[in-house]
C-alpha cells in the first residue's frame, strides 16, 4: 500500500481550560485513506518527547478520521493553564487489523485557558453546599507583620495598596497572577462573634469597619472554592467598588453574586442601617481591588499565636477532595 503523507501546519484554536481544536494539512490523496488519528499530547514540563510506537504501547488519544478541525476535550488529561506539546500522525486500518501510519508531525506547544463563568458557576453551586447559615459581622481586618504596617506608614503614604493575587487555590482561576487586591478576612468566632486572635499571617492586625469596603456602591463577586487536604474549605470572594477597573476586571470573568442576598457575605439593610453577615462553614477570603487608608480603621497586635500551618499563600488545591473539584481541570 502507498506511504501516507506526513501531517503539517498544525494548528490550534479554541482553546479552554479541557479543551482544544486542531487541524493540520496533509496530501488530498490521503483524504480519503485515512481512517484513524493519533495524537500525542505531553506536557511541556516533561522534557522527554514520550513518542510512542503504535504497535508496542497504546496511543495516548486514538480519533476516528474526521473532518478537521476536530475538538479534543478531556479534562482526565487536560488541566487549565498548562503548558502542552502535541504532534499528530494519521493512519490507515487494514483489513488484517493492523495499522499504516505516517510519519509524526512537527509539534507544537500551546496553554490551555482559565475557567469560564460557566465553570466558576459550578465551583459557586459547589461552595454553597457547604457555606452553612450564616452569622453577622461588624469589620474587615488584614493581619501582617509589623515591618509590613511600618512599610505602609513610612514609604506608601498610609495607603495599603494592591497587588497581584497569588496562585493560590483552583488552578484555573482566572484571578490568580492576574488580578490586584488587598486580602482581607471577615470570619467571626462563633462564641464570641469577634475575630479569632490567631493567625498564620502576621501578628498586627488591621481592622475597618465592614461598611468602607461593603456598601450598595460595591459589587461582589465569586471567584474560587477550595481545600489544602484539609476538612475545612475556603471561598474568595472580590469586592469592587462600582466602576472601578477592578469591577470591570471581574465583570467579564466572574460571576456576581447579590450582595444582599447570597450564601457566602451579604449586606442589607436592617431597620435603615447596614448590616453584614458572612457564613458560618467555610473560610472567606477577601479581596478588596483599591488602596486603603490605614486611617479607615484601627491597627492593634493580637494576643494568640500566628500559625504558619494555616498559611494559603501559593496554596495548591487538593485536586482529589469530591466536595470542591468540577469536571472541567483541576
Amino acid at each position: 500500500m502507498e506511504l501516507l503523507s506526513t501531517p503539517h501546519s498544525i494548528e490550534i484554536n479554541n482553546i479552554t481550560c479541557d479543551s482544544f481544536r486542531i487541524s493540520w494539512a496533509m496530501d488530498v490523496g490521503d483524504l480519503d485513506r485515512v481512517t484513524h488519528y493519533f495524537i500525542d499530547l505531553n506536557k511541556k514540563e516533561n522534557k522527554n518527547s514520550n513518542k510512542f510506537k503504535h504497535r508496542d504501547v497504546p496511543t495516548k488519544l486514538v480519533a476516528k478520521a474526521v473532518a478537521l478541525p476536530m475538538t479534543v476535550r478531556g479534562h482526565w488529561f487536560l488541566s487549565p493553564r498548562t503548558e502542552y506539546s502535541v504532534a499528530v500522525q494519521t493512519a490507515v486500518k487494514q483489513s488484517d487489523g493492523e495499522y499504516l501510519v505516517s510519519g509524526w508531525s512537527e509539534t507544537v506547544e500551546f496553554c490551555t485557558g482559565d475557567y469560564a463563568k460557566e465553570h466558576l458557576a459550578q465551583l459557586q453551586e459547589k461552595a454553597e453546599l457547604t457555606a452553612g447559615r450564616m452569622l453577622r459581622f461588624s469589620v474587615f481586618y488584614r493581619n501582617h507583620t509589623k515591618e509590613y504596617f511600618q512599610h505602609v506608614r513610612m514609604h506608601c503614604g498610609n495607603v495599603m495598596k494592591p497587588y497581584l493575587k497569588d496562585n493560590s487555590g483552583s488552578h484555573g482561576s482566572p484571578t490568580s497572577g492576574m488580578l490586584h487586591g488587598i486580602f482581607f478576612s471577615c470570619n467571626t468566632e462563633f462564641n464570641t462573634g469577634q475575630p479569632p486572635q490567631d493567625s498564620p499571617y502576621g501578628r498586627y492586625r488591621f481592622q475597618v469597619p465592614a461598611q468602607r469596603l461593603f456598601n450598595p456602591n460595591t459589587n461582589l463577586y465569586f471567584a474560587d472554592f477550595y481545600c489544602m487536604y484539609t476538612a475545612y474549605h475556603y471561598v474568595i470572594l472580590v469586592l469592587a467598588p462600582k466602576g472601578s477597573p477592578g469591577d470591570h476586571f471581574c465583570r467579564e470573568r466572574l460571576p456576581q453574586l447579590d450582595i444582599s442576598c447570597n450564601k457566602f457575605l451579604t449586606c442589607s439593610v436592617e431597620d435603615s442601617e447596614l448590616v453584614f453577615r458572612h457564613a458560618q462553614d467555610v473560610i472567606l477570603e477577601i479581596i478588596y481591588t483599591e488602596p486603603v487608608d490605614l486611617s479607615l480603621g484601627v491597627l492593634g497586635e493580637i494576643s494568640g499565636h500566628q500559625l504558619m500551618s494555616l498559611s494559603t499563600a501559593d496554596a495548591k488545591k487538593d485536586p482529589s477532595c469530591k466536595t470542591c473539584n468540577i469536571s472541567v481541570g483541576r
